[in-house]
């Protein structure tokens, strides 16, 4: 049977399998975090242009975040030696930042990670390189809409089922594949803990959610089928049949009317195209 546990801030939390129930002194941190990740995001636009490489992108990331007193949560974690993740084309996720330029008509996520105060501030967002063809405009736009048709069932009372099914619906709908090697998780001083959030299910199955609770939705949807492999490098995922791959992601809270999303954008560019 799951745990739920309720935590403070100022608690030491561990990845124990148990699901925390964080107070709003935690909300108030997460909040903070949030913020200074959708921030360095709104700040990576005007950058992410035909020509650019990723590692130029993330210095940005890495300065922005330092200047901030924050630490990188990528940088070191489990051996990765970057600052962020950018995932191109039919990179599915965990991209890593090199000499590789951006192409005009690429698609791009960028997903970071500041961690301040203790607090991770976990988040991604799709950019759009120069002139990006119709098909691949569609699928940002639909992964998008996933994101936020699951953020709407975050609300005490719901299941995780529901936030799965809605996602889930809306692609399939589209025809597009829903990947399922990668999910969502629990989120605040640890930087993965339980609950798994995936993006497929059935309504009314899975975790209850209750206010306290916090955790990332970012679901990962692909042009063609869910398939993905590992790449040599241990860490890049690829569709397996090369089709295009966007993804969003937010961190959210549940509160007793619904959720808190810690991670939209303080200028409203939440998704592209960014004006």
């Amino acid at each position: 049977m799951t745990q739920y546990i309720t935590v403070t801030a100022d608690d030491t939390i561990e990845r124990d399998g148990a699901i925390k129930l964080y107070d709003a002194a935690a909300f108030e941190g997460m909040q903070a975090a949030g913020q200074l990740a959708a921030t360095i995001l709104d700040a990576l636009v005007p950058h992410v242009v035909p020509g650019v490489t990723t590692e130029a992108l993330d210095d940005i990331v890495r300065r922005m975040t330092i200047d901030a007193g924050a630490v990188p949560g990528t940088l070191g974690y489990r051996g990765y030696t970057k600052s962020c993740c950018t995932s191109i084309n039919h990179v599915v996720c965990h991209g890593i930042p090199g000499e590789k330029t951006l192409k005009d008509g690429d698609i791009v996520n960028i997903d970071v990670t500041p961690v301040l105060g203790g607090w991770h501030g976990d988040t991604s967002r799709m950019f759009l390189v120069g002139d990006v063809a119709i098909k691949a405009k569609r699928l940002v736009d639909v992964t998008y809409e996933c994101l936020m048709l699951g953020i709407e069932q975050a609300k005490p009372g719901n299941r995780l089922g529901d936030i799965s099914h809605a996602i889930q619906v809306h692609a399939e709908k589209h025809r597009y594949g829903v990947v399922r090697d990668f999910c969502g998780h629990g989120v605040g001083r640890v930087f993965h803990d339980a609950p798994e959030v995936v993006h497929v299910g059935r309504p009314g199955t899975g975790l209850e959610l209750k206010p306290g609770m916090i955790f990332t939705i970012e679901p990962m949807i692909n042009i063609g089928r869910p398939d993905v492999k590992m790449l040599d490098d241990g860490w890049t995922a690829v569709t397996r049949d090369r089709s295009l791959s966007a993804q969003f992601e937010h961190s959210i809270g549940i509160t007793e009317t619904g959720c808190q999303i810690f991670t939209k954008s303080p200028t409203g560019l939440d998704h592209p195209p960014y004006a």
